[in-house]
């Protein structure tokens, strides 16, 4: 690394002060898009050894990137772009990361204040460009070998990486005012000799400024009347919904079974809920997937444990709505993200404190109705076995769901698996059954968009093991949303396996009551395309395989045993395939009212 205290110029030195605190910090990567006004933090981070680089031409794709690496580790990735519309396009991705708590460094070079407001080329107000969508905006100074401006730099810096973080993890924004020159070129007397010795430029053994996080524990008393509460219930229920990436690195699953099997609760575990999926599942064991189908047609539970955001499942969210139940909803950051306002108790602590408290204040046996397992279990069996029965014929009835069930159960042990929003996630929810195999399932379920989902996907990949396969389930609009994105298989050596469903068009358009209106309903909200994505693969270098989905399964297998990046194009149509999940879901619900009328 070059040392910042031999810096030939203030842009240079600015620059490479920056990066020199972010990386004492622990930041480990940063997304960098191509620009003029941010070459100082370009060539700093390009200079610093301890700093993974991943190059994006698209600034929209370097965001999305970064965010599915933040998501997947957990951890800050930075971003940099230059000014102007590059800032603006890095905002879809703050948005994403703001509501599902994904922390994010952005940081947008600008140009000198004075020319703002002046028609100057290239230049834009970026002053809390992304509003309240970042835990912590902040402009720098102009660059200047000054001790008090460069000490006060590096405690920016310090604590930009920290307001990442917390209980609220999220997106902090901090914009770089530059003047020329940008490049590292030599200019006489912009810093003295002598700066090169002060603990401003120098830095101190590890961050400026060291922060440490508190943890938000669960006093003992809540813990008693949670505990009371679940203990006296005849019906308890555990929900955990989508996981913020703080509690996919740090929930004890044995923990919540042990709950679960303690109290006699059934738990409903969303695929992204980190519990679905792991050593913790045993067949015939507390967790349940199917619940999608048949959620509102069991009694009302009298009390729910509730965990994560919003659950996936639009049905379950209703039955939880409909429910004359007490409903303890658990956010770390004390926010409300419980959009039926059914909830009736709101605990600001962390799940694994919770889980913990809970199960150390319960005391003696509990007891709940007698069948109030057993009819998730009968209600669940059902639900797999009509499945596993539709996924036999195939070839002459298919349907979408089947490729999602496919791609759960026969995906390695370990494997990240990013699933596109629309209907791919839904079919994730409602077929993905719960399996002894460590499977992380992501997904972009804060703003719910299709924007970024390929980009997402890859910056996942990059931060996953060596040996773990990416797997990306996508469709059709959000694959070609996103096109760019694919560049970064080869410039940031990422390999995946590639899932398309193909529907031609907007398929889950067919899930609402516009589908009876038409026009407008095929021109203007199905939207079919009929475009041939091995065009696509072409122009990036990928293998694609239009498979049918009968062929599906084993051509998954060998893509997953295969070295470099597969796309499974696989297509169906949409309504077909809609009214198949109807079907289905018609013959579960018989089964469940004849199995109990019996």
């Amino acid at each position: 690394m070059t040392d910042p205290r031999s810096s030939p110029n203030r842009a240079t030195l600015w620059g490479r002060v920056l990066v020199d605190e972010l990386a004492s910090g622990g930041l480990e990567a940063v997304c960098i898009a191509p620009g003029s006004r941010s070459t100082p933090l370009t060539v700093a981070f390009a200079e610093h050894p301890d700093v993974d680089v991943y190059s994006h031409l698209d600034e929209r794709s370097a965001a999305f990137f970064a965010l599915g690496r933040a998501r997947r580790t957990g951890e800050p990735t930075a971003l940099v772009c230059t000014s102007g519309t590059a800032a603006a396009n890095f905002h879809p991705a703050v948005l994403e990361a703001d509501q599902a708590r994904v922390p994010l460094l952005v940081l947008t070079a600008d140009r000198p204040a004075e020319l703002r407001d002046s028609g100057a080329n290239q230049t834009i107000d970026q002053v809390k460009l992304y509003g309240d969508a970042v835990r912590w905006f902040a402009e720098l100074p102009e660059p200047e070998a000054d001790e008090r401006k460069v000490r006060s730099l590096r405690t920016t810096a310090a604590r930009a990486l920290s307001e990442t973080g917390g209980s609220e993890l999220g997106p902090v924004h901090l914009n770089c005012p530059f003047r020329k020159p940008l490049e590292p070129i030599d200019v006489p007397d912009a810093v003295p000799e002598s700066f090169a010795e002060t603990t401003a430029a120098r830095g101190r053994d590890g961050p400026f400024v060291d922060t440490e996080q508190g943890t938000v524990g669960l006093e003992t008393e809540s813990a008693r009347s949670i505990a009371t509460a679940l203990a006296e219930a005849d019906r308890p229920l555990l929900v955990a919904g989508p996981a913020d990436p703080a509690d996919l690195q740090h929930v004890d699953r044995e923990r919540v079974v042990s709950l679960a099997e303690r109290i006699g609760a059934p738990v409903l575990a969303d695929p992204l809920s980190g519990l679905r999926f792991g050593s913790h599942v045993e067949r015939g064991g507390p967790i349940y997937g199917g619940y999608d189908v048949y959620a509102g047609e069991l009694p009302d539970p009298d009390v729910v444990l509730r965990f994560g955001a919003s659950p996936t499942s639009k049905s379950l969210r209703h039955a939880l709505r409909d429910a004359d139940a007490r409903q303890f909803v658990v956010d770390p950051a004390g926010a409300w993200r419980e959009a039926t306002f059914t909830a009736t108790d709101l605990i600001a602590a962390r799940p694994e404190s919770v889980v913990d408290g809970v199960l150390e204040a319960l005391e003696g046996e509990t007891e709940t109705d007698d069948d109030w397992r057993a009819r998730f279990d009968e209600a669940e069996r059902s639900h797999w076995d009509l499945r596993d029965e539709a996924r036999t014929d195939l070839a002459d009835d298919p349907f979408e769901g089947a490729v999602l069930a496919s791609v759960f159960e026969r995906a390695p042990d370990p494997t990240t698996v990013f699933v596109s929003n629309s209907m791919p996630i839904r079919d994730a929810d409602r077929f993905g059954r719960p399996r002894d195999a460590e499977l992380t399932v992501l997904a972009n379920r804060g703003a719910s968009g299709i924007d970024g989902i390929t980009s997402t996907a890859l910056g996942a990949g990059s931060a996953t093991g060596e040996d773990e396969p990416l797997v990306l389930v996508t469709g059709d609009l959000a694959f070609y949303h996103d096109s760019n994105g694919l560049l970064a298989i080869d410039r940031c050596d990422v390999d995946a396996t590639i899932v398309l469903l193909d529907n031609d068009g907007g398929g889950i358009f067919h899930k609402l009551p516009i589908e009876e209106f038409d026009p407008p309903f095929t021109d203007q909200f199905k939207t079919p395309h009929s475009l041939e994505f091995d065009r696509l693969a072409d122009l990036y270098d990928l293998e694609f395989d239009a498979v049918s989905p009968a062929e599906f399964a084993d051509a998954y297998e060998r893509s997953l045993e295969t070295d470099g990046t597969q796309v499974l194009s696989v297509s169906f149509d949409a309504e077909a395939s809609h009214r198949r999940r109807e079907t289905l879901e018609r013959a579960v619900i018989d089964g469940i009212e004849s199995e109990f009328e019996e």
